[in-house]
This record gives C-alpha cells, structure tokens and sequence, in this order.
C-alpha cells in the first residue's frame, strides 16, 4: 500500500485538502511532486540514511517532502513553527540535516539558525531570499528514483529535561510499498480504508498527525487539513466533509465540550465513524460526554513518538473499564518495581514495553540507555498498573510526581478532576518547595473567565477537590492565569511551569508568609 498504486487507480482523487482555501493535491500530484523531491535530494547529495529538515507550516508541501524522503531512504526532522532560531540551529546541527525546506516567512529565522551550519536551504510559498523548492523540484523527471527504498522519521520529542533528542528508529528495509504497523492498525481498529475521509487537528511537526495522515495516503483516502485547531471550525468541516475519521488530543474535547449545546448541535457529525484520541490521559467524565455525544465510536490508544509498543481499546471497552488505555496491539506490557522487577496486576510501578519496536536517541547513549532495562524492556517513563484482564491504567508521568510529606501524589487524577469544574478552563497540577512538606501541591488555573479569579474561586476549587479525592490530594495553593503553556498539539508543558516554580524563592515565600498569618 503506498501512494503510487492509488496514483494509478485513482490520479484525480484528493489525496489532501487544504481547509482554509480548499486546495486539492490528487494522488497523482502528490507521487509527481514527492518524485521530482526525491530527485532534487538526491541530486543535492543527499543518500540514504541522511537527514532532511522541514519547518513548514500545515499545508500540502509538507506531505510532498515528506513522501521524497520516504521514497528516498531519507529520515525527515520536522522543527515546531513555534521554535527560535537558536533551538532550530541545535536541532539542526544535532539532527545532522543536509537540507532544509521551509515555509517562506520563516526565510529570515533559518537564515539566523544557519549562520554557523553548512546546510542548504530551500522555501515554499511568497518569495523569499532562499531558492524557490517547488520551482527547482518541478524542473525535474517525475519518474521514481532507481534506488528508491523506505525512509522513516527521527523527530524530537519536547522532554520533560534538557535538550530534545531525536527519537531514531532504524531505517526499514524492503520495498517502499511495504505495509506498516500503523496501516494494520488502522484498517483493524478503526475500519480505514480507501474511502476514509480524515481530519487532521494538529501540527504536522508533531510525530502522530503526521504518521497517521501518512497512514490515510498509504490507504488511499484523503486528508483534510485544518492549519491550526479551532472546536466550532473542526465541527464545521465535519460536516462540510463528511469526515468519517479524526484523531484529537484530550483538549480538543475539553474545548468542543466548552462550546454552548447550540453550538455543538447546529453541525451534522453523523458521517463520524473513528474518533480516535492519544497523546495525554483523557479525564474521565470527559470522555464519558464525548460517547454520550458522538457514540461508541470514540477510540483511544497510547504510545510515544518512540513507537516501542502501542496500547488501545475501543470505546466499548472503555465503557467496562473507565479510565484504561488499552491492552497491547503492539509489544508486550510490563510493569516493574524501583527494583527492575515486575510486578503482579494491580500493583503502580513504571510502564515498560517488552518484544517492541527498537530505537534510539539519536547522539545520546546515555539517554538510550536509560530508556531500557537489563532485559531490554523499553520505557516511556510513565507510571501506571495492569488489571486482571491485561488493560493498562495510566498514573502518571514518574517525573511529575510530587513527593509531599513522604506521600506520592499524581498530578494527573488532580488536574482530570479540575478540569471537570464549570469555571475551570485549564489546568496544571505541580509541586512547588515547601519548607515543611518538602513540595506541596499547587494548582495552576485558567478560568473561563479571569473576571472570576481570586481567593473565592480558589476555595471553591479546593472544596471541589477535598470532598472527592480527600485532603492530602487538595492543593495548598491555587494560583490563577490567563493562560496555560501549551504546544498547539495540545500537550501542556507542565515542565515550564514546574521549573518556574522551583527556581522561584519569591513564590515560596510568598506562600510561606500567607499561610502563617
């Protein structure tokens, strides 16, 4: 399955859909253009095993290179469209990138990022002072490349400390056609084929929009591309469309279900088939409204851009075991002890995938390292418990976790709870120096309205949480912002906050001395 056999099938059929505009690349185009790149990198140079970097902005170009490099036996790096050009520069230097293709506003950012890096750059889009991509790619024979052979992606994940790394697996070998694991799961799972029509919510930088929307072009659907997320606009487009699959993240829900009931129900959503969602832990009351809203059709799993083992389970599932990610469709669950030991169902300890995929991290052995154990089990470094049936419940990530008077305490049961609360639009759940507790428990809140911020939304919110999850797990502080550090994925950099917090002595004062008076 790949997009050279539907080129020929079926030339004219959109492969993408730009949202915004309503652009089409048909599969034809699509198998021309990415040909004509494979080409342009090769000419460049570039040979397999070689690195090619994009920083493009959701559009049909980034699907053109990215289908070059996996037809050239070329590892694709994609930068976040929020990145600097310092932190372009280190992943760029880090990655190894030959070349890098990008969205023409960005001309000015990767001519700083490239000042001390000998690597060539290419735009798409409005002219800009780097060579025109589309312009040099078309000039060239749109016939496959006599070597072709399958690429892959080494993109970097945000990390929880220091400097991302790139998550490399090894190059796949065979032919370019050759089925993947994510194809199989998506025709087993969520009934995808030829005829899926699939709305991408998110960045394609970020390893899971991209994989799956190159799973749909494997298959032969199409893909409707939203260039950034907005709830009504993604309802609107279902509607307009008539998606049958879309993957979400957990604050896509939370901003669907945050629109007025007028809102929500003035769209035509029935074409919905697979409504899939990863990334972060879905609250569960959550979840439980966006079955009552769309069905039995909304489908979870979890995994990382490490790929070493994949877990999933179907709504119905869900309904009989609320809260779990799944059982394995890919490698094999583990749970262990501090210890490396495993340990029986029901116990927490860490999650580790056993018979997985391998990888590394790329220029960082040592990291490697730590991600597996002495039996090559590999980690996500998430915390979490198997039942008696095999179903994985997620705790939270170990490094996350709070440590308050000698009491572990997750954050994450605290922050699905919050974000059930009327006035709660966001929320992150840190720990925060406590002279006495060592960390205490605070909450970081953006209201719905920051007209209602202050001490008596705080107490009410403590209240809220006291009566259900019991004192230990109530934060002793709850500050209040207009907004919360996100990537447009959705994912929360808790990090950010975390480390703000920890370096920040005033806060703690400032707590120490209001709760003494």
């Amino acid at each position: 399955m790949h997009p050279d056999a539907h080129a020929l099938n079926a030339p004219d059929k959109p492969a993408c859909v730009l949202a915004s505009t309503g652009q089409t690349l048909g599969y034809a185009e699509l198998v021309a253009a990415s040909n004509q790149g494979a080409r342009l990198l090769r000419r460049s140079g570039l040979k397999r095993g070689d690195v090619v970097a994009a920083l493009l902005d959701n559009g049909l170009e980034i699907f053109e290179l990215a289908w070059a490099a996996q037809r050239a036996g070329l590892y694709l790096t994609c930068l976040s469209t929020k990145t600097s050009a310092a932190d372009a520069a280190y992943i760029l230097r880090d990655s190894g990138a030959k070349v890098i293709v990008a969205s023409s506003r960005f001309a000015s950012l990767v001519a700083e990022a490239l000042e001390d890096l000998a690597i060539q750059a290419w735009s798409v889009g409005d002219p800009s002072p780097l060579a025109d991509w589309t312009t040099m790619r078309a000039s060239l024979d749109a016939s496959p490349l006599g070597d072709a052979s399958p690429g892959a992606d080494m993109l970097y994940s945000s990390g929880t400390t220091g400097r991302p790394k790139g998550v490399k697996p090894p190059l796949p070998e065979g032919p370019v056609d050759a089925p993947t694991p994510l194809t199989a799961m998506g025709q087993a799972l969520y009934g995808m084929d030829e005829e899926t029509v699939y709305l991408s919510t998110s960045p394609l930088y970020h390893a899971a929009p991209l994989r799956w929307a190159m799973t749909i072009h494997r298959l032969g659907g199409t893909v409707v591309i939203m260039e950034q997320f907005d709830a009504e606009e993604a309802l609107r487009l279902i509607e307009r469309h008539r998606i049958s699959a879309a993957t979400w993240v957990p604050t896509h829900f939370v901003r669907l279900l945050k629109l007025p009931q007028e809102r929500r129900e003035a769209y035509d959503t029935r074409s919905l088939r697979a409504v899939i969602h990863a990334a972060a832990p879905c609250p569960v009351e959550i979840k439980r409204r966006m079955i009552d809203w769309w069905g039995p059709i909304v489908h979870e799993y979890y995994s990382g851009t490490e790929a070493c083992g994949i877990t999933a389970l179907s709504a119905e599932e869900w309904l009989r075991k609320p809260g779990s990610v799944g059982k394995a469709v890919l490698g094999v669950v583990k749970i262990v002890n501090e210890e490396g030991e495993p340990l029986p169902a029901g116990e927490v300890g860490e999650v580790y995938f056993a018979d997985g995929p391998r990888f590394e991290y790329h220029n960082d052995p040592d990291k490697t390292a730590r991600a597996y154990n002495a039996r090559g089990w590999a980690t996500l470094g998430d915390i979490g418990r198997l039942d008696e049936d095999g179903y994985l419940y997620l705790t939270d990530r170990k490094s996350f976790m709070i440590i308050s008077g000698g009491v572990n305490i997750y954050p994450q049961e605290i922050e699905n709870l919050l974000t059930t609360h009327e006035a709660v639009a966001d929320v992150a759940v840190i720990g925060a120096p406590d002279e006495e507790m060592g960390e205490r428990v605070v909450a970081v809140v953006q209201p719905v309205d920051m007209a209602l911020a202050g001490p008596g939304l705080a107490e009410a919110l403590r209240g809220f949480v006291r009566q259900r999850l019991g004192g230990v797990k109530t934060p002793r502080q709850i500050d209040f912002r207009a907004a919360l550090p996100r990537e447009p994925t959705g994912k929360l950099l808790k990090r950010l906050l975390r480390d703000e917090y920890q370096a920040s002595p005033e806060r703690a004062a400032a707590f120490q001395n209001e709760s003494a008076t």
